[in-house]
């Protein structure tokens, strides 16, 4: 038995904030984020570290194919941040990634309440823990409430025809930034667990007033 942690609801809190971390972490990875099939015209996917064809999109990490980088055309992950074709694009990276990394820092606080013992110190952490959840939630949706405006540069309109802001034209929105939304949507409740993780201490039994 874990000396802390608030029993079930702790273990919860911190499965669901590993998988939440996973599944942000991996929408903000993903090639994937805008996309237009190759069905009639050259296929290409955007994403926030890179663009690559749609054959480089079956692994992740996989770079674009060499004579793609070679032409300037696209750019690998953890490529150069310049590359971004677009500063709304390079602002959603900026706070995504940073949520992701807020989130991974409260992932191991909520680890970390499993194995304090009940009292002061678990309420802090678990309290610490709450509110760089709901910092990184915010930051994160701030990122992806800013991505849409990139559809507007120049590298989107080449290859999506006539897109524009919350428009992707001939693309449409891809597997990772739908991702990256339903991972935000669900860690907006990981501090309401976090405020049930801590276990109550019993308060001693009041000694009666003989009147």
């Amino acid at each position: 038995m874990l000396p802390g942690g608030g029993g079930g609801v702790g273990v919860f809190w911190v499965l669901l904030s590993c998988c939440l971390l996973a599944a942000c972490s991996l929408g903000f990875l993903s090639p994937a984020w805008i996309v237009r099939d190759g069905h009639h015209q050259e296929g290409v996917s955007f994403g926030l570290l890179w663009r690559c064809p749609p054959s480089a999109i079956g692994t992740l990490g996989a770079p674009c194919p060499e004579e793609e980088a070679a032409a300037g055309d696209a750019f690998s992950a953890l490529g150069s941040f310049a590359h971004i074709p677009s500063s709304s694009w390079q602002t959603s990276a900026v706070l995504c990634g940073g949520g992701c990394l807020l989130l991974a820092v409260s992932a191991l606080l909520a680890v970390a309440v499993l194995f304090l013992p009940g009292g002061q110190c678990e309420r802090r952490v678990c309290t610490l823990a709450a509110y760089i959840q709901m910092a990184a939630v915010s930051i994160m949706a701030f990122g992806l409430l800013v991505y849409p405006f990139g559809l507007a540069s120049a590298a989107v309109r080449k290859r999506c025809g006539n897109a524009g802001v919350y428009y992707a034209g001939d693309c449409q929105i891809g597997w990772g930034y739908m991702l990256a939304i339903v991972g935000v949507m669900l860690s907006v409740f990981l501090p309401f667990f976090a405020k049930y993780t801590p276990k109550e201490q019993a308060s001693p039994t009041p000694i009666p007033t003989i009147l």
